[in-house]
This record gives structure tokens, C-alpha cells and sequence, in this order.
């Protein structure tokens, strides 16, 4: 490499060294949202050393203002999660999640960079824009260091998108490539048949295949693309697994929940302690993403078929159409986060049914990464 292009990069890995030497343990923590992975969760993570995140989806349903105007709550929302996250863990790396499938995406993920993001992480859909947008609001709010890039995968498909794409459009790589397996919660890069299909050692080759993609990228232009693993990550063994495969950190949410720290509600949290494998299952959101939850009175109605009556549009995901959705997504989600278990949407991970008890951050992080701190 050479010219502009090849001082960019360098410029660049060197960023990037700056804020992994940041990271004390190699745990980035998924983004749960509504109201799940807020200032509490993340700052603790970032505070022990791991990657704390935060989920900007309707950031903003505790603000009195949020029914009437979401899209200014949830702004005002982000900078103010952002900065009490920040208060907690001062060195700390601190991120947002940012689903591709929300709507005004572009917007939040500028307000993200302004309020002084370490990195964004971003799925539900390719952002396959996502460089350019961080570009121009980084020249927009005059912001000095640079904020890092995080795509999630699930697929060699979708790697092989956004490692052209990226590459060639905007000259740059991912910082992080999170590749999120069919094991994970809430809303699934996969259609019903590859959940079924991409079990075990079935992944683990296609996981495989995304880290060779990784490795010729890393190759051609001179750059380390850090990796972490997700989906079904609860143990130390399972975390060891991850890590066999390549994987430089593991992605965690579901052990997060039943924290002390965690943002939901105390009988959130207990609905995962009190869950059994088999209430753990498959559905589908109002958008026709398949997605993973606790089975509740709410899901029952739903998987019967019941059309469950919702108020005026909250503006959350591009692709819902208000007057044909069986129920709003946010209205369910926030039940949940505010404990109204019977009447909510309860995401969770494949393996939620382990929990047996509520712990601290410190303890989820040494069960799992103790032996590499």
C-alpha cells in the first residue's frame, strides 16, 4: 500500500491498538434492548475492564416526553446514558448498539459519535453505510479520536458483504467483526431453517469460513480485524471453545441480565432465573425477523394468533407497517423492561434457562475470563 490510502491505515491500527490495550478482559457485552443494557449494565462491564455497550433502541421510554416525541427523547436520552456510563467507567471502553433496522439509523448513529462513542456496534441488517455516516459526523462535531467500527455477521455471506463492500467503497476495515451464531436472543441474523440447520459443529465450520475471510482481508491490507464470538456463550468452557476458534473476545448478554447491575427491572431478571429450557422459543417479531424468548402469557396470545391491540406509531422499526403488525414491538419490550412480565416481550439467549441465581458484573466476567485476566 501506499499514498493516502496506506498512511490511513496506518493511522488507524494504531487507534485501534490504543483502545484494545483499553480492554482488560476480552468480554464485550451484547446490547439488549428496550431498557435493558443501559448506563447501569455497560458501566459496570466497561469498570472491570471488559466492553460495555449500549442499546440505543428507544433509548429514550423513560422520558416523560417519549410518547409524544420519541425521536428527540431517545437523542436526549443517548447523550445522558452515554455520559452516567462514562461517569462509572472514566478509562473504560463504551459503545452503542445500533440495529441497521431502525428507523432515522442514520441520525442516532451521529448522535452516538457526538456524544463520544469508543465504538458502535451494528446489526439487524448490513450497515454497510456505517463508515461513511461516522466519517461525517466525526467531521460534523469536530471529534478528534476516532470512533470504531463493530459490524455483526452471522453468515460467511454477510462477511464477504461487508469486507468487499467496506474495503472498497471507503478503504477501511472493521475494527471488530462480531459474528453472532444461531445460539443468541432477541432478533436472529437467520431464517428459521438455518437455526435448525447450523447446529454445533455446523457452525463452527461457518464460523471458520468467517475468519478466513478475516485473515485475507487482514492480509491484503496490512490490518488486524479483532473478532468476537456470540450466541449461547455461558461458561468458561463454552467461552475456551469460542476462543479456540479464533475468536479474540466472546460476546455475552444473556449472563448479564441477571446481574445486579443490569437495567431491567428485578422481575425481569427473575423470569430468567425461574425460566426451564423448555420455555425458551422460537418466534417471530412483527417485522417477520425470527427471534428467541421466554414463553409468557404475552408470547401465548401471540403464537395463537391474537392481535393484540397498540397505540400510535413509536417510530422504531423501518420495515413495520402500524396497521398490520399482530402488536408493537416497543410497547412489549418496554413491559418487560419496566417487570410487567406477563405483558411483555421477553428476550433472551438460548441457554437463559441456566440462570439460577442474580450475581454481580465481577462474578459473570471471572466465571467466564478468569483464567486469561
Amino acid at each position: 500500500m501506499s499514498g493516502f490510502a496506506g498512511c490511513k491505515q496506518k493511522l488507524e491500527t494504531e487507534q485501534e491498538e490504543y483502545l484494545l490495550d483499553r480492554v482488560r478482559v476480552p468480554v464485550i457485552q451484547g446490547g439488549m434492548g428496550i431498557g435493558i443494557s443501559l448506563s447501569g449494565l455497560a458501566g459496570a462491564v466497561a469498570k472491570e475492564g471488559g466492553i460495555g455497550m449500549i442499546s440505543a433502541a428507544q433509548i429514550g421510554f423513560r422520558e416523560p416526553d417519549f410518547y409524544k416525541n420519541p425521536f428527540q427523547a431517545n437523542l436526549r436520552a443517548l447523550k445522558t446514558e452515554f455520559e452516567k456510563a462514562r461517569s462509572m467507567a472514566p478509562e473504560g471502553v463504551i459503545g452503542f448498539n445500533i440495529m441497521v433496522a431502525m428507523r432515522r439509523y442514520e441520525e442516532y448513529v451521529k448522535a452516538a459519535v457526538s456524544a463520544g462513542a469508543d465504538l458502535i456496534v451494528s446489526g439487524a441488517g448490513l450497515p454497510v453505510n456505517l463508515p461513511g455516516i461516522v466519517k461525517n459526523a466525526e467531521v460534523e462535531c469536530g471529534r478528534e479520536n476516532r470512533t470504531l467500527l463493530a459490524p455483526i455477521v452471522s453468515t460467511e455471506k454477510a462477511a464477504e458483504v461487508i469486507l468487499k463492500y467496506w474495503s472498497k467503497k471507503y478503504g477501511v476495515l472493521p475494527d471488530l467483526l462480531v459474528i453472532e451464531g444461531p445460539l443468541a436472543g432477541g432478533h436472529l441474523g437467520f431464517s428459521v431453517k438455518q437455526i435448525e440447520e447450523y447446529q454445533g459443529e455446523a457452525y463452527e465450520e461457518e464460523i471458520g469460513k468467517i475468519l478466513a475471510l478475516v485473515h485475507t482481508h487482514e492480509e491484503r491490507y496490512d490490518k488486524k480485524i479483532a473478532v468476537a464470538i456470540g450466541g449461547g456463550i455461558g461458561t468458561q468452557e463454552e467461552a475456551e471453545r469460542a476462543f479456540s476458534l479464533g475468536a479474540d473476545l466472546i460476546q455475552v448478554a444473556s449472563r448479564f441480565v441477571t446481574t445486579e447491575e443490569c437495567d431491567a427491572d428485578i422481575r425481569y431478571k427473575m423470569a430468567y432465573v425461574n425460566a426451564k429450557e423448555e420455555d425458551i422459543v422460537l418466534t417471530k417479531s412483527p417485522v417477520g425477523m425470527p427471534g428467541r424468548a421466554i414463553r409468557n402469557g404475552f408470547l401465548e396470545r401471540v403464537m395463537s394468533g391474537e392481535q393484540i391491540p397498540h397505540g400510535s406509531c413509536l417510530g422504531c422499526l423501518h420495515k413495520c407497517s402500524p396497521g398490520e403488525i399482530p402488536y408493537c414491538i416497543t410497547e412489549a419490550l418496554i413491559h418487560a423492561a419496566k417487570g410487567e412480565t406477563e405483558e411483555g416481550l421477553l428476550f433472551c439467549g438460548a441457554h437463559a434457562f441456566r440462570a439460577e441465581k442474580i450475581e454481580t458484573v465481577k462474578e459473570v466476567i471471572d466465571s467466564l475470563v478468569k483464567m486469561r485476566v
